[in-house]
C-alpha cells in the first residue's frame, strides 16, 4: 500500500536470510494511519510465510522510528460521533503486536528517535531491541485523554518494574535509550550510526540458527510471559471508552491548536 506521495507505507528490504520492514511515512515521523497498519500486517505475514526469509528487522525511515498514531480523521470526533478507538485498536494496533509475538523468527527492533504511544509498544513486542544513542521511547497516551494500548500495559511491568513503568504511564516522559538500558527495557544501545549494520549482522547471525529451534523458543517465552492476549482485550475496551470522552476531545484539540490541553475538571481545566 501507498500513501498520499505515492511512496510504499512499508518499504521491504532483502539481506542474507532477513527482511527489513521499514516504517516509511519519514514526513510524519512514521505515524500509524490505517493504510500503512495493514500494509505492515501483510509485511510481517509475507515476512512469516517465507521460508527462506528466517529473521525480521523492523526500523522507521528518517529520524524517528514511529510517532504512534496519527491524529487525523480516523480517531477525531466527527459528525457522526467520537470514532471507535477500541475498534482501531483490535483491528490494526493489537494486531500488529499480535504478529510480532507469533512469528516463528526472531524479530529485531533497530529503534532510531522517538517512539511514541504504539510505536514504542511496537518496538517492545519484538523479541531483541536495539536503540541507537538518541533514541527515546515515550508513552504519551495520557497527555491527550487515552490509556496505553497495543500491550504498553502488559511489556512495562514486565521489563522495567511496577514503579517504573507506572511513572511512565502515567506521566509520559521520555525514556532516553540510556534509562532504558539499565532499567532493561532494551537489550542494547549502540551508536546512532551503528544502529543498522548492528540490527543487520544480528539478523544474519540469527538467520544462521536453528530456525525451528528460535520458534519453539518464542512459543515458549510467550507462553511464560502472562496473558497478552487477554490484557490486549482489555486496553482495547477501555481505549474504546476513553476515545469517547471529553478529554480525549480536548487533548486533540489542544494537539492541533499546538497548546498545553485543559482537561475538564483538571486544575486549570474547563
Amino acid at each position: 500500500m501507498q500513501d498520499a506521495t505515492g511512496e510504499a507505507a512499508i518499504r521491504v528490504e532483502y539481506g542474507a536470510g532477513f527482511r527489513r520492514l521499514i516504517l516509511n511515512r519519514p514526513d510524519k515521523l512514521n505515524a500509524l494511519n490505517r493504510p500503512m497498519l495493514a500494509a505492515l500486517i501483510a509485511a510481517l505475514d509475507e515476512a512469516g510465510a517465507d521460508p527462506a526469509c528466517r529473521a525480521v528487522i523492523l526500523t522507521g525511515a528518517g529520524r524517528g522510528f514511529c510517532a504512534g498514531q496519527e491524529l487525523g480523521p480516523e480517531v477525531m470526533p466527527g459528525a457522526a460521533g467520537p470514532a471507535d478507538l477500541g475498534q482501531l485498536a483490535d483491528r490494526h494496533h493489537h494486531a500488529v503486536v499480535r504478529r510480532i509475538r507469533a512469528l516463528p523468527k526472531p524479530v529485531i527492533a533497530a529503534v532510531n528517535g522517538v517512539a511514541a504511544g504504539a510505536g514504542a509498544s511496537f518496538a517492545l513486542a519484538c523479541d531483541i531491541v536495539l536503540a541507537g544513542h538518541s533514541a527515546r521511547f515515550v508513552q504519551a497516551f495520557a497527555r491527550i485523554g487515552l490509556v496505553p494500548d497495543s500491550g504498553a500495559s502488559f511489556f512495562l511491568p514486565r521489563l522495567i518494574g511496577d514503579a517504573r513503568a507506572r511513572a511512565a504511564i502515567l506521566l509520559g516522559e521520555p525514556v532516553g535509550a540510556a534509562d532504558a538500558l539499565a532499567w532493561g527495557m532494551i537489550w542494547k544501545m549502540v551508536e546512532d550510526d551503528a544502529l543498522h549494520a548492528e540490527a543487520e549482522a544480528l539478523a544474519v547471525r540469527l538467520a544462521g540458527q536453528a530456525g525451528a529451534a528460535l520458534a519453539a523458543s518464542k512459543r515458549l517465552l510467550n507462553q511464560a510471559s502472562g496473558d497478552l492476549d487477554g490484557q490486549l482485550d482489555r486496553e482495547r475496551d477501555a481505549q474504546r471508552l476513553a476515545g469517547q470522552g471529553a478529554e480525549f476531545a480536548e487533548g486533540v484539540r489542544a494537539f492541533t491548536e499546538r497548546r498545553p490541553p485543559r482537561f475538564p475538571g483538571s486544575i486549570g481545566g474547563d
